[in-house]
């Protein structure tokens, strides 16, 4: 489902230049669970970016369900996002003219899905929002909110799911609801997980595990 091979990420500023991944390589089966670990500044959203095509590596390969990434161009990139990727982020990133199920029912109409509304209704109602259809973010509270990312992050059936720090701003009996939530919709629709995290606890409840230090790996374990 994603195969990273000798991904490097260099970034220059005038005369110099900073690498901030290198030569990290690992390959993940459908419905793997995937932790990436490690302090701040080590590289971890960087990787998620690459992984996804958000962002272009300068060395190495990304293939994303059997499509190579590398010689895509922006817009071609996009379409295996929209197509094949779902994304959790920490700040939830919900469009705040829209209501609950606007910002679920996006990622279909782009699509061009029909039948969007039920579908989306569907996914609220199953992440316990069913009485909040009408409301928007701000109507909302934070758990709710990540609750509604996680319905639209499902709601186009990605075959892949990239989770940036999917409880960071949340405490902690909403974080685990939350991530119950995600293992749960990652179960039943047996889509692949890549989660940043820096908590140790929900790292250990996916299956493999990579640290890294510093852009480089410095680990990388099963966990069952």
């Amino acid at each position: 489902m994603l195969e990273v091979q000798n991904l490097t990420k260099t970034y220059n500023s005038g005369s110099r230049s900073l690498t901030v991944l290198e030569n990290i390589s690992f390959k993940l089966e459908a419905g793997d669970s995937f932790s990436i670990v490690g302090a701040s500044g080590s590289g971890k959203t960087t990787l998620l970016g690459l992984c996804a095509g958000l962002d272009r590596a300068t060395a190495g390969s990304v293939i994303l369900n059997g499509i190579k990434l590398d010689g895509l161009t922006e817009d071609e990139r996009a379409e295996v996002r929209n197509q094949h990727v779902g994304f959790i982020f920490q700040n939830f990133q919900l469009i705040p003219t829209l209501t609950a199920l606007e910002n679920v029912m996006v990622p279909l109409e782009l699509r061009g899905e029909s039948n969007i509304a039920k579908r989306s209704k569907e996914l609220l109602d199953r992440v316990g929002l069913g009485d909040r259809f009408n409301h928007y973010p701000t109507q909302l509270s934070g758990g709710e909110q990540q609750r509604v990312s996680v319905a639209r992050a499902f709601s186009n059936e990605p075959k892949i799911l990239f989770a940036d720090e999917p409880t960071g701003n949340l405490d902690d009996e909403t974080s685990k609801k939350i991530e119950s939530l995600i293992f749960e919709l990652n179960r039943a629709l047996g889509t692949t997980l890549v989660m940043v995290t820096h908590d140790n606890e929900l790292a250990k409840k996916t299956n493999k595990i990579m640290q890294l230090r510093g852009g480089k790996m410095v680990s990388s374990s099963a966990t069952v």
